[in-house]
């Protein structure tokens, strides 16, 4: 295997020796002169244009500045399958034992021996091919069959599936985005299943399911005594995700002043439980999601930038249903499928009146509206297929801009976009609260919605659940 190697080495003659002995093993060698060069090309590895390095070599020591133990870490978090093998100076190697721990392939002392050289770079570069091979195998495999549970045949779903093939072997943070219902869950449970942490806990936080008093105790846990009821100390999801991932789902939601706390965790990998006086120590990933515009809060001051480009790094889209309709026969048998196993006897399927009316609809509920949809639909049909009319859809008001008004009068696209997509939101919203007398529980399970997430958007819209009850 040829590679692209990355010699980090300040001392000017052993970079030269290594560097030239590398290069006579047909490797390409880019060389680092500190640590800090080295750190500067490693982040750039998060770029998409960015070309990979095979393996690291760097030295222990590297003077001022961040060190090889820097160079290291760095490494394993931008690209875990990268050997790094670590040269250390006589007298250095307990800590070059503490580099084995965090993940280095090995480590050989000044003056190092060619052969030894040879022998590690070899072995190292054959074991990330196989590595690489084994990815290719898995993002083929998700091509033709899908990915734990996420169904899609169409380019969008094949594009996700191949990055969430390629980020799970990284540690870096990922925000993943996309409207309720979406599948967002489904993402990060994939990215942790195939991550190096797929043994440890996944545990998932819906942010918009708890008040602000109590987010805070739900994430970071809390000391006995610290409020009212606190009878006995409590750890948080993060604690319990030690050593796995958390997935922060709707993180748009979250208070400020949590985003603050959460982004400590992220920079400094320690947290403090309510009540709590001494700090405690959390490896996990962080997995965040979100259906709202977070750069717009970034400006408006509901959420923090810091805390964005944290979480941000790597950004994964769900794809709404209505824009892969192409999946939608494999998501029906998908879901029937699956409730005719739950019920022991074979659920009807939808006849084709029924599927032409499933594809017509526009589904602000995604998959988890489809979903439920169905299910309702297959318990409740009458014969041994679905009909049209056994689909308990909300109605689809019809939203118009009208004819007398010029594209002048509209103004820019975006914006008579936004007022379009607006006016269809309240229409199908008050459509369906009032099929559910008021109920919002009823309400957003029928459309396939938390129902955190629909009272945030009836009060965004303005839309009081209490006006549509039976008097």
């Amino acid at each position: 295997m040829n590679a692209r190697i990355l010699v980090v080495e300040d001392e000017r003659a052993i970079q030269l020796a290594l560097g030239g002995l590398l290069r006579k093993l047909g490797h390409d060698v880019v060389s680092a002169e500190s640590g800090a060069a080295a750190l500067r090309m490693l982040t750039m590895l998060t770029t998409p244009t960015a070309e990979a390095f095979d393996m690291v070599i760097t030295d222990l020591s590297l003077g001022d500045g961040p060190s090889g133990m820097d160079v290291l870490r760095a490494a394993k978090e931008a690209h875990p399958e990268v050997p790094v093998l670590m040269i250390t100076a006589h007298g250095s190697e307990r800590v070059a034992v503490e580099a084995m721990k965090l993940g280095a392939e090995d480590y050989v002392p000044k003056p190092f021996d060619n052969d030894e050289i040879r022998l590690i770079v070899g072995r190292a570069l054959d074991r990330t091919r196989l590595l690489r091979e084994h990815r290719l195998l898995l993002e083929r495999v998700a091509r033709q069959s899908g990915l734990d549970g996420m169904i899609g045949s169409g380019s969008s779903m094949q594009r996700l599936f191949g990055a969430i093939v390629k980020v799970a072997e990284t540690d870096l943070g990922v925000l993943v985005r996309g409207e309720s219902g979406s599948g967002k869950e489904l993402i990060a449970q994939a990215i942790h299943q195939r991550s190096p942490r797929a043994r440890r806990p996944f545990v998932a936080v819906n942010c918009a399911a708890f008040s602000r008093e109590l987010v805070e105790s739900e994430l970071f846990g809390h000391e006995k005594g610290a409020f009212t009821g606190a009878s006995a100390r409590r750890i948080g999801r993060f604690e319990a995700a030690e050593g796995g991932t958390i997935f922060l789902d709707e993180i748009g939601d979250m208070p400020l002043e949590t985003q603050a706390k959460v982004l400590r965790v992220l920079q400094e990998r320690t947290l403090d439980r309510v009540g709590g006086t001494r700090p405690i120590q959390v490896d996990v990933r962080v997995i965040a999601a979100t259906h709202r515009d977070l750069e717009a809060d970034v400006s408006s001051g509901k959420f923090q930038q810091d805390l964005l480009f944290r979480l941000d790094v790597v950004r994964l889209v769900a794809p709404p249903l209505r824009e892969r309709l192409e999946d939608l026969p494999a998501l029906v048998e998908h879901f029937l499928g699956g409730l005719s196993q739950r019920l022991g006897r074979a659920a009807p399927r939808p006849g084709p009146s029924a599927m032409q009316r499933l594809a017509r609809h526009p589904w602000p509920g995604n998959v988890r509206e489809l979903r439920n949809v169905l299910e309702q639909a297959a318990v409740l049909a009458a014969g041994a297929s679905i009909e049209p009319g056994e689909l308990r859809l909300a109605p689809l008001p019809h939203v118009g801009l009208g004819t007398t008004e010029s594209s002048s009068d509209l103004g820019g696209f975006s914006e008579a976009k936004r007022q379009a997509v607006e006016a269809w939101e309240r229409a199908f919203l008050t459509a369906a609260l009032e099929r559910h007398a008021g109920n919002v529980s009823q309400t957003a399970e029928a459309i396939g919605m938390v129902r955190q997430s629909l009272q945030q958007k009836l009060r965004d819209l303005g839309l009081r659940a209490e006006s549509f009850r039976e008097k």
